[in-house]
């Protein structure tokens, strides 16, 4: 699809840094830049060869000032990330020279890029289809080695070529089904319909496998929303710090010390925890504390995970079996935190009330029984099996939602067909699951939804 204007935009992060870099991308690249860029023995940017380096300064144009020294890298269509032509400008990385380069950019031709448009420019050219533009900002955002092999199997394709697939065979099946209709004298209505049906429950198959992943490939992708909870004082700072691995919460003697919500991502072999540590939930005439405790409760309700830390040198109190009721229905990793010191804690009551969930002794003064607890959020994310290295994972919600509505398509099918209803109707829901497939990679999806898509991303992406 051809682009009529040429794009700008900073391509680095805000802030200083060694190098920041403009794109350039559009019929006009090479024009607006061979306007500002000067290169050695009066080279042009046009005189630069795809795919090569070349030396020189940006000048503004009408005074010939020089702005900054610059590498400028040009890579011709439709050998470039958005099948045009493109040229970045490097300069050094202040505000200042950035918003100059830029300036002039858009002042010799280009317009400044919308969020996300040189992608976007990359998909509706052909280069990538829309599962793998996607999988571009879950790169940028990968916070563990996981969730990044997650997000560059995305952008080779992996799940892409699996939804391919699945689109082909629901294709054939059509095919088959509609010569049946075309040519009834054949007599092949009734095996068309069989083979169907055979069909349609492989192809139901390969959906449920992807669905199971969505909920790890969630996790990977958004992180995983734990919370960590119980009474003022029994270490759930100190449990914040070790995961952290740095003194992020203030700890004391003092109950009630962490009176706000504290927030921090934590890598857990190579899983990313959103890990909030939480006031102690406690009856309290503290303003500030109660709604401490407030929120707390809160976060609890919609956490995947809640660890809860009870005291073992304490007897369960009536707020610890309180917690323990209100836990019921939630996913929950008890830790039974001071173990260094002689028990007292119940833990026969405590195991009989959280039944079927995992309650770990562990002392996180003495570091003891944190491997447990990180193999125990690992074996929970992945369901007890081995982490995978490189299969697909359905890690977004639009994805996962399509699969969902594919799958409901590919039951009415077969419902269909079981009822021994003519090809005709067979057909509707095959095409009805053909295109809500399509709408992963981008293939049967509405403008609307391709722009919702793309402004997620950052500009210059």
């Amino acid at each position: 699809m051809y682009q009529e204007d040429t794009i700008s935009a900073v391509a680095t992060a805000v802030g200083e840094g060694g190098i920041g870099i403009i794109r350039l991308s559009g019929p006009q690249a090479l024009k607006v830049a061979d306007a500002l860029f000067r290169g050695v023995r009066g080279r042009r940017a046009s005189d630069v060869a795809s795919h090569t380096v070349a030396y020189g300064r940006i000048v503004d144009p009408a005074t010939e000032t020089v702005v900054d020294e610059v590498l400028l890298l040009v890579m011709r269509a439709p050998r470039s990330y958005t099948r045009e032509d493109v040229v970045e400008i490097h300069c050094h990385g202040g505000p200042a020279p950035l918003r100059k380069i830029l300036d002039l950019t858009l002042a010799h031709g280009a317009r400044l890029a919308e969020p996300g448009e040189f992608t976007k420019r990359a998909f509706l050219n052909g280069r990538l289809d829309l599962a793998q533009a996607e999988a571009v900002i879950d790169i940028i955002r990968a916070k563990t080695d996981a969730s990044l092999r997650m997000a560059v199997n995305h952008l080779a394709g992996g799940l892409s070529a699996q939804i391919r697939t699945l689109r082909d065979d629901i294709l054939a099946m059509i095919a088959h089904l509609e010569a049946a209709i075309d040519f009834p004298e054949e007599d092949i209505e009734e095996l068309a319909a069989e083979q169907a049906a055979a069909g349609i429950n492989g192809l139901l198959a390969a959906i449920d496998k992807l669905l199971a992943t969505a909920q790890t490939g969630r996790i990977l992708r958004e992180g995983l929303e734990t919370v960590i909870i119980g009474k003022p004082n029994v270490g759930k700072s100190s449990l914040l710090n070790a995961l952290l691995r740095e003194k992020r919460a203030i700890v004391t003697d003092i109950p009630g010390t962490t009176r706000d919500i504290i927030e921090e991502y934590v890598n857990i072999r190579g899983v990313p925890l959103k890990i909030v540590d939480t006031a102690g939930i406690r009856e309290t005439t503290d303003l500030v504390e109660k709604i401490g405790v407030e929120r707390a409760q809160e976060i609890m309700r919609r956490a995947d995970l809640v660890l809860l830390v009870l005291d073992a040198s304490a007897p369960l109190s009536a707020e610890d079996r309180q917690v323990l009721d209100m836990l019921q229905q939630q996913q929950v990793i008890v830790l039974i935190n001071k173990t260094d010191l002689p028990v007292r804690l119940e833990l026969d009551e405590v195991t009989a009330r959280m039944a079927g969930r995992r309650v770990l002794r562990i002392s996180v003064l003495e570091g003891t029984g944190l491997d447990e607890l990180e193999q125990a959020i690992v074996d929970m994310v992945y369901a007890g099996k081995a982490a995978p290295s490189d299969s697909a994972f359905v890690s977004n919600v639009r994805h996962a939602a399509a699969l969902r509505q594919a799958r409901q398509h590919l039951a009415d099918a077969l419902a269909t067909t079981s009822a021994g209803m003519p090809p005709d109707f067979v057909v509707i829901d095959l095409r009805a699951a053909w295109e809500k497939l399509g709408e992963i990679t981008g293939e049967t999806v509405g403008d609307d939804i391709i722009d919702q898509i793309f402004a997620r991303f950052c500009i210059g992406k």
